[in-house]
């Protein structure tokens, strides 16, 4: 069932002028405090969305802001027949209960900003309509490449795929099954972005975007998506874990176990590497196999849950966190920046957003993105070469400190919504001189 819950704090005075490298700078935010709409379709496996979505919404909260929730979740619907395929299928284009929840919501409370985290499939692009009827500012984060790719990831058959990079209709993901190796779910994800791209709802419904790195804020505007209204921001941790003791005893992997993530390529590297223990933790459609492994192997270890607290303990015994990612997976990485916060090192796939957050020899290493024989060796160099390893581990928390704190992420926020309501004004005023010229007759 969705939900609506509101918060509100004591007004504290807004702290700031910092901006990151993207579209424009945006002017100085025009009031110390607002009242935002958070929204956001939470994922059934947990993921770092649903994190980030959790973090801005505490920052927001903290700096005296009222912030208003509304969420879906996918543990709502079941996918048992077709008919549900179908049913799903048709939110993914225009929700008709949730926006007529956001109406009312929008009515009652009349929020400054509107601050869409994930709207698959539940809340879905017609939540944007409801806002621009209200008038009011919309911002997009966006992730992940859902909406310039049927598969989200980029990846076919083990290699990176831009073939719906642009298009209209995305058939190349149709034919090839991509989402969830079905065709009537692929049909489903290609029906709402042909829909929403003939609409012009990404360009016309939308008053600012935010993503975590240049290279998807260029992939975004290859597809098409207006460059003035795309602005970069990276994620950011709330509280400062400190900086790790000691080199580390292990080899460390935790995120989403899926084959998108690298699991594959990460397993089959450890069958050479006997000698370097690897503690495992995540959830996913691969958690089985993964236990399998683990139990044939006495090296591997597979972590149950942990708290945050818990989290940081486990990185910083770690020697070096593996990021195995394929394709476009990772729009940025929310364990790296934990990672280098606590001194850890990381190797990672060369590709993608991957290549950007981390520095090659600097704050960890890269391999050749599904080669288990690349991993295993810069694994087994960090694993030997510890005054190496010491070196990026400090370079990793410098990276943390200048990028990653949340004093300079919230400001960064606040003037990217201050952007939005600029947009929002500019439209609206384009929206009445056109009407004045229809009138007159020009």
């Amino acid at each position: 069932m969705s939900g609506f819950t509101a918060h509100t704090r004591k007004p504290t005075r807004f702290l700031g002028r910092s901006y990151g490298r993207g579209a424009e700078d945006p002017p100085a935010f025009p009031k110390k405090v607002i009242k935002v709409l958070l929204a956001h379709n939470r994922y059934f496996w947990p993921g770092g969305e649903d994190e980030v979505f959790s973090r801005e919404k505490k920052l927001l909260h903290r700096e005296g802001n009222e912030i208003l929730e509304y969420t879906r979740d996918n543990s709502e619907f079941a996918q048992n027949g077709i008919l549900d395929k179908i049913k799903v299928g048709l939110q993914t284009v225009w929700s008709f209960d949730s926006t007529k929840e956001l109406r009312s919501l929008l009515r009652g409370e009349r929020p400054d900003v509107a601050h869409f985290h994930n709207t698959f499939p539940l809340i879905s692009p017609g939540a944007y309509y409801i806002c621009q009827e209200e008038g009011i500012p919309v911002v997009q984060s966006l992730y992940n490449a859902r909406l310039i790719c049927p598969a989200v990831t980029c990846l076919r058959e083990g290699q990176v795929c831009e073939d719906c990079l642009g298009r209209t209709l995305p058939w190349p993901g149709v034919v090839h099954a991509c989402y969830r190796n079905s065709r009537l779910q692929s049909a489903a994800v290609a029906g709402m972005l042909m829909a929403h791209r003939l609409l012009r709802t990404w360009q016309e419904r939308v008053d600012a975007y935010i993503v975590a790195t240049e290279f998807f804020r260029q992939k975004f505007i290859a597809a098409g998506w207006p460059s003035e209204k795309i602005f970069l921001k990276p994620h950011f941790l709330s509280d400062d874990p400190g900086m790790k003791q000691g080199v580390g005893s292990y080899a460390l992997f935790m995120g989403r176990l899926s084959p998108e993530k690298g699991v594959a390529t990460l397993l089959k590297a450890w069958r050479t590497l006997r000698h370097v223990p690897l503690w495992i933790r995540g959830e996913g459609p691969m958690e089985n196999h993964v236990r399998r492994f683990a139990e044939e192997n006495p090296s591997v270890r597979v972590l149950p849950r942990l708290s945050q607290s818990e989290c940081f303990d486990v990185l910083k015994g770690a020697r070096f966190l593996v990021w195995p990612s394929e394709g476009y997976a990772e729009t940025f990485g929310l364990v790296v920046m934990e990672a280098f916060a606590c001194g850890t090192p990381v190797i990672g796939s060369r590709v993608g957003a991957m290549e950007e957050v981390l520095d090659d020899k600097r704050t960890g290493l890269h391999f050749t993105a599904g080669d288990p024989e690349d991993l295993a060796a810069k694994a087994e160099y960090a694993w030997t070469h510890l005054p190496e390893v010491k070196e990026m581990g400090r370079a990793g928390r410098a990276e943390y400190e200048s990028k990653y704190t949340a004093g300079p992420n919230y400001q960064a926020l606040m003037r990217i919504y201050g952007k939005a309501i600029q947009n929002r004004s500019a439209a609206k005023g384009s929206s009445r001189a056109a009407f004045h010229d229809c009138w007159n007759g020009r």
